[in-house]
């Protein structure tokens, strides 16, 4: 049987505003943490759905 974590605190990302979870990697950085990942925090995800809606 898994063990679940159910009690780990949870965020929204800056960028895509999904929710996303505490982890150990996390840990001594938690409050500073916008971002759920590095794609996210790069902003390259954002500049390619711009520009597919634009049509470029």
């Amino acid at each position: 049987m898994a063990h679940k974590k159910p009690n780990l605190p949870t965020k929204v990302c800056a960028a895509c505003g999904r929710p996303f979870t505490w982890r150990k990697k996390w840990a001594a950085t938690w409050e500073e943490v916008r971002f759920c990942s590095d794609a996210c925090r790069s902003g390259k995800r954002e500049a390619a759905r711009s520009k597919m809606k634009s049509g470029a």
